[in-house]
């Protein structure tokens, strides 16, 4: 278990990027999810060990991770949201470089542990190549492989799909999950799809507080009947904006589509009922500020994902 206590970073201004964070992340995969400048990433870097906090204690098992950094570096895994590469190394030579940066004890020999980890993460076939030939999801890849040697107890992913394409999003998503079978993910990222895809359980960040601490599922179901979508005209969208919470806006075979958060039932007469999806209710958090979502403490033990869920279910 990772418990994080009354956490708190000042940065000198004064700007406060976290204002007393307290979470418990169970084992599997646990979803950070907040808007840019949130204050994820500086949760990401106290957690890994390589940021003091103005306040507060972030423990692993009961180890204390700010004050005995030491004793959990070799527990913990870390893909930052940039991770720098040198172009010109093959991705075995790039791999091997990091690994004994980071200490790693290779008993069978560097070379064998580096081809071990490639495989684990698919880049088998990419070993020789330049690491200035891969894409963006090969470039995470490696920089999972990194992170997850010596087997850590918590793995600390942060953004780690910004900028994937559709195919390589979802190689991700398998390879994530796979990693979460054993061990803690905490994955901080902005893009709703990710937390509904991978994580049975998440928290909310907005201004450096924890707003909402729950599930997907339960965070759909808090939504229920209160959603509502129709097509307007582009001229009225901005009156609508003015009179309803709109959550989006997108244009769909050439008309404005818009769905909007009523709580209390009062749509436009044109507007259906709709289902809610995740990133509905996030945005409405976002927009209203309103306690909208339950607050469900996550159990100790890992909660399965639904097959249909990881395969790509409903947002």
């Amino acid at each position: 278990m990772l418990s994080i206590r009354d956490l708190v970073k000042v940065y000198p201004g004064p700007v406060t990027a976290l204002q007393g964070i307290q979470l418990d992340v169970p084992n599997g995969m646990f979803g950070l999810l907040g808007p840019n400048g949130a204050g994820k990433s500086t949760l990401m870097r106290i957690i890994a060990g390589l940021q003091e906090p103005t306040s507060g204690s972030v423990t692993l098992d009961g180890e204390d991770i700010i004050a005995n950094p030491e004793r959990v570096w070799d527990k913990l895994g870390y893909l930052p949201q940039d991770f720098g590469f040198y172009p010109h190394l093959t991705g075995r030579a790039m791999l091997a470089h990091l690994l004994r940066l980071k200490g790693v004890k290779a008993k069978g020999g560097m070379r064998r542990l580096c081809d071990g980890l490639l495989e684990r993460v698919n880049l088998t076939f990419a070993a020789k190549r330049k690491v200035r030939e891969y894409s963006g999801g090969m470039r995470q890849r490696l920089g999972i492989a990194q992170a997850i040697a010596g087997d850590p107890r918590i793995l600390v992913v942060d953004e780690p799909t910004a900028g994937l394409d559709p195919e390589e999003r979802l190689r991700f998503y398998h390879l994530l999950a796979d990693l979460a079978q054993n061990r803690i993910v905490f994955l901080s990222t902005h893009i709703v799809e990710d937390v509904a895809v991978l994580c049975p359980f998440m928290a909310i960040i907005r201004n450096g507080l924890l707003v909402a601490q729950t599930s997907p599922r339960e965070a759909r179901a808090a939504l229920e009947g209160t959603m509502f979508e129709g097509h307007v005209e582009h001229d009225a969208l901005e009156r609508l904006h003015a009179a309803h919470t709109v959550t989006q806006a997108m244009l769909f075979e050439g008309r404005t589509r818009v769905r909007i958060y009523a709580p209390d039932g009062d749509a436009p007469p044109a507007f259906q009922p709709s289902a809610a999806t995740l990133e509905d209710a996030y945005l409405a958090l976002m927009k209203t500020g309103a306690d909208i979502l339950p607050e469900s403490k996550p159990p100790i033990e890992p909660v399965a994902l639904p097959a249909e869920e990881l395969a790509g279910g409903p947002v």
